[in-house]
């Protein structure tokens, strides 16, 4: 036989030969992965469940998947040991902001009015009247009396008059 005939079979086995390397060293991971875990760690398990490890058996882990739901899977059901970090920003939405100086964007407008102060400072003072106010003469402020209250004062004798049935009726 020759060399070119039996390239076909040499590259073959040559193929399966790393394939199942790189399984056993991906088992190989998987099983220290598995055996370091310690009471207290979060795993997420191959169906996809989040819990977090309450004791480590030879062959099972008993897991706390909530208030008073303890669950016992093998440990090969085990598909990844989460650090702490990880654990708490999937399952209790905690993130850690590694940046936490840096591009703070705030919760109300008053970077967009150009002020540091917040906006409901200036609402604690007093109240803002969004109704439609007709206008004001020059010069009158809020509590002055105005320059035509006397002439008011005036009309409103008159009214009283004629409803006294005064002289002029007779």
């Amino acid at each position: 036989m020759s060399l070119v005939t039996l390239l076909p079979f040499i590259v073959l086995i040559g193929a399966m030969f790393l394939m199942t390397r790189s399984a056993k060293k991906k088992q190989q991971q998987a099983a220290s992965m598995r055996n370091e875990m310690q009471p207290g760690t979060g795993v997420r398990t191959i169906g996809g469940m989040y819990a977090t490890v309450k004791e480590v058996n030879d062959d099972t882990v008993l897991l706390d998947a909530g208030p008073g739901v303890e669950l016992l899977f093998a440990k090969n059901a085990i598909g990844a040991v989460l650090s702490d970090d990880e654990y708490n920003r999937i399952v209790h939405g905690i993130e850690y902001d590694l940046k936490s100086d840096a591009d703070v964007v705030p919760d109300d407008a008053s970077s967009l009015t150009g002020t540091d102060a917040p906006a409901d400072a200036s609402s604690d003072d007093k109240s803002v009247d969004l109704g439609k106010k007709a206008e004001e003469p020059a010069g009158e402020t809020a509590g002055e009396p105005t320059v035509d209250a006397a002439p008011a004062e005036a009309k409103t004798d008159e009214q009283a008059k004629k409803s006294d049935g005064g002289s002029e009726a007779k």
